[in-house]
């Protein structure tokens, strides 16, 4: 691509997007971008603010209409062009994503292919709004029941998938036939306003689609979710800020679905092909260098086992290439910024002190950016502090266990419950301890769980409702049941 420095993706945005059209911040403002390999500004964008936000409000009531009463097949045929566009620029989505997220372009490659997936499963989807028509028990009438748009949307994204968490959203909203107000993550807007020109290229209307980059994200969003107008909250982030988000929401009793955080066990039996669960674990572990909700975040080996897949592990993880994400053989970019590090370095250091020990790892590379070495904790206590929150790096700690029912303990043992990982040879086994955890998704004998086609989301902590496959679609519906005599 020449000079990685730079990127085109159509005509690159950095104002709001608003009824089709870029605007400058009602009162003029901006906010840096940075780059975590270098901490440096790649550019500014404008910050919405609540005046803003009211607009884009206004911009998604007026398409509202017209957009639901569009043909499924029309909708499909605009999602399906989305995907092809984003196919077309993948390359220059991908670098984007590296300079403003940090993520090695592997990584990046791999969210463009995964996050123009939902374009391409709701261009499908979008043809398939069933409903249903039967007979009342008592022979009086018949059950129709019909499913329609929800609403605006206001869908809120992280910064660690900005392009996936984005379409993962939109194309099941717009598939339905709701219109959507995207507030990406201050980190990563650039890769959302993208998305933005991508579907304005596909044939998405004005106001359909409205992204709006913001720093005073928790007014901006408050003043949304309190209009009336406003019917459904999408929220992917922290449970800390999911559980805010859900009490604003409660105020006008909107429609929500929240993918919150995670603390995923990855539980490996004796009986496990140990050259598969350690290649596993380098997927659920170092995917986007641990910076997911889905990343493994507490390794609970049996200890026949223990030493011998810590050793493994330890040595896959040594030999990863780390720096700038936009460089070619990058295996492991920069944290997304400096708290991202002081958290992940505070939660080994307390570790550490604790009794556990580094076997690779365990510091802060002397180097200009946002870096954290990838690192190995064996001889971790089952209570420690590093086992108890997200650590959101690339940390992976190591608690042995004897038997099932510990193991199945140890891995309940969570407020969240999104996903969990389990490697064994004995499939009765398998499918027993993935029933008994407490997630909304098990990968049995595989590191990566995440698929378009399937219902994406947990329990417990962990959220509300699904993403993915054909409930993602209804979550952006509301049923409506009409009793009908003929």
């Amino acid at each position: 691509m020449g000079d990685k420095s730079q990127v085109t993706v159509g005509d690159l945005l950095t104002d709001l997007y608003i009824a089709g059209q870029a605007v400058p911040a009602g009162d003029g403002g901006r906010f840096d971008v940075l780059d975590p390999a270098t901490g440096r500004v790649i550019t500014t964008v404008a910050d919405g603010t609540v005046e803003d936000a009211i607009t884009a409000v206004d911009a998604a009531h007026a398409a509202a209409g017209p957009w639901a009463a569009t043909a499924p097949r029309q909708r499909a045929e605009i999602l399906r062009k989305a995907f092809e566009l984003m196919t077309e620029r993948a390359e220059d989505v991908a670098l984007l994503i590296s300079l403003e997220n940090g993520k090695a372009l592997p990584d990046a490659r791999g969210e463009v292919a995964y996050a123009a997936e939902f374009f391409r499963w709701y261009a499908e989807e979008a043809v398939r709004g069933n409903g249903s028509v039967v007979t009342a028990p008592s022979g009086a009438n018949r059950i129709v029941v019909v499913h329609q748009p929800v609403g605006i949307c206001v869908l809120v994204t992280p910064w660690n998938f900005p392009a996936a968490m984005a379409t993962r959203k939109i194309g099941p909203a717009l598939a339905a036939g709701c219109t959507v107000i995207l507030k990406p993550a201050s980190d990563t807007p650039l890769t959302a306003l993208a998305m933005a020109t991508i579907l304005a290229d596909a044939g998405v209307p004005p106001g359909v689609v409205n992204v709006l980059p913001a720093r005073r994200s928790g007014a901006v969003v408050s003043a949304m979710l309190h209009d009336p107008r406003v019917r459904k909250l999408s929220f992917t982030g922290s449970t800390e800020v999911g559980r805010v988000l859900l009490g604003e929401a409660a105020d006008q009793v909107l429609n929500t679905s929240m993918e919150l955080g995670g603390n995923a066990p990855f539980v490996v039996f004796a009986d496990a092909d140990l050259d598969q669960a350690v290649d596993g674990a380098m997927i659920a572990k170092m995917r986007n260098a641990g910076e997911a909700c889905t990343a493994a975040n507490r390794f609970y080996v049996e200890s026949p086992v223990a030493e011998e897949f810590g050793r493994r592990l330890a040595a896959k993880m040594a030999a990863l290439t780390v720096g700038p994400g936009t460089e070619e053989g990058t295996e492991v970019g920069p944290l997304v910024n400096q708290e991202a590090v002081d958290k992940v370095d505070g939660l080994v250091r307390a570790a550490v002190g604790e009794g556990a020990k580094a076997v690779i790892g365990g510091v802060r590379p002397d180097r200009p950016g946002f870096y954290y070495d990838p690192t190995v904790l064996v001889n971790v206590r089952p209570d420690s502090p590093i086992l108890r929150e997200e650590i959101f790096g690339p940390v992976a700690p190591i608690v042995t266990f004897e038997e099932e029912d510990e193991a199945v303990r140890l891995a309940n043992d969570t407020e969240f419950g999104l996903v969990a990982y389990v490697y064994t040879g004995d499939l009765a086994r398998g499918l027993r301890v993935s029933e008994r955890l407490e997630s909304g998704m098990v990968g049995l004998n595989r590191g990566l769980v995440s698929d378009p086609a399937a219902p994406f989301g947990g329990v417990k902590q962990s959220g509300v409702g699904r993403e993915g496959g054909h409930e993602g679609m209804l979550d952006y519906t509301e049923a409506k049941y009409i009793a009908v005599n003929w």
